[in-house]
């Protein structure tokens, strides 16, 4: 009668190994499956594209970052501005408070863009509304509240302070914000529980779309539409460009 082979013994490291090897190859999946998600929500050029649910927005062009080609009939509307009323080059940013890629705008762009271009007098700088409620829910109370700040005269410094403070974003943080930048205290907290702005926020939104805005940040450089948070040059030169027409 032939002898068993004694079969090997598996010891306890070998079954850990293939435990730990099953799991790497789950959490890859996993993190792949995550990626694609987040990267459907993102355009090439740096901006988020996901559209509010229902509206009617186009797909993103230009998410280079490049000037796309024609001119877009879009207007500043009686939106915040800086720089002179009758500057030759008008540059108007679509923005959302919530968004990551406008905050980058706001860190590392814009700042040059104002010292450079708004500060010498060379351009008029205007902000409007683009708030993508489907992703950011704070987007347009954070817009309102800005509208009521604009109504006391600080605007920019309320802008300035909710991208600063971009993981805060609440109603109570725009009511503090708003007594620190010294606002009157009854008629901002009664203009952001009325939804006083709604209506200008939404003109905003809807005049974004009527312009092709599929994503924030869009700017547009004397109706040259520049998609993303793309580095200071792109603007410059787009700047430079209309500057020299």
């Amino acid at each position: 009668m032939p002898e068993e082979t004694p079969q090997p013994k598996r010891s306890p490291w070998m079954v850990v190994s293939v435990l730990l090897g099953v799991l790497l190859v789950a959490s890859m999946y996993w993190n792949f499956a995550i990626t694609a998600q987040v990267v459907g929500r993102l355009g090439a050029g740096g901006a988020v594209v996901v559209p509010a649910a229902g509206s009617p927005v186009p797909p993103a062009a230009g998410g280079d970052g490049a000037p796309l080609g024609g001119s877009v009939a879009v207007s500043a509307d009686d939106d915040p501005a800086l720089g002179p009323a009758n500057a030759k080059v008008t540059v108007i940013e679509f923005s959302d408070f919530q968004c990551p890629f406008c905050k980058r705008f706001f860190d590392q762009t814009l700042g040059q863009i104002k010292s450079d271009y708004v500060e010498t007098g060379k351009i008029r700088f205007a902000y409007r509304d683009f708030p993508l409620d489907s992703i950011h829910p704070n987007a347009r109370p954070a817009a309102m509240a800005a509208e009521c700040a604009n109504e006391q005269g600080k605007f920019w410094e309320f802008h300035d302070k909710i991208f600063q403070n971009q993981q805060s974003m609440s109603t109570e943080s725009y009511k503090q914000w708003a007594a620190e930048l010294g606002l009157d205290a009854g008629q901002f907290n009664s203009c952001v529980d009325s939804n006083k702005y709604a209506q200008e926020v939404e003109k905003d939104f809807q005049d974004g779309v009527a312009a092709g805005v599929s994503g924030t940040p869009t700017v547009f450089v004397n109706g040259q539409k520049i998609v993303g948070a793309q580095p200071f040059e792109a603007f410059q030169a787009a700047i430079e460009q209309a500057l020299a027409a």
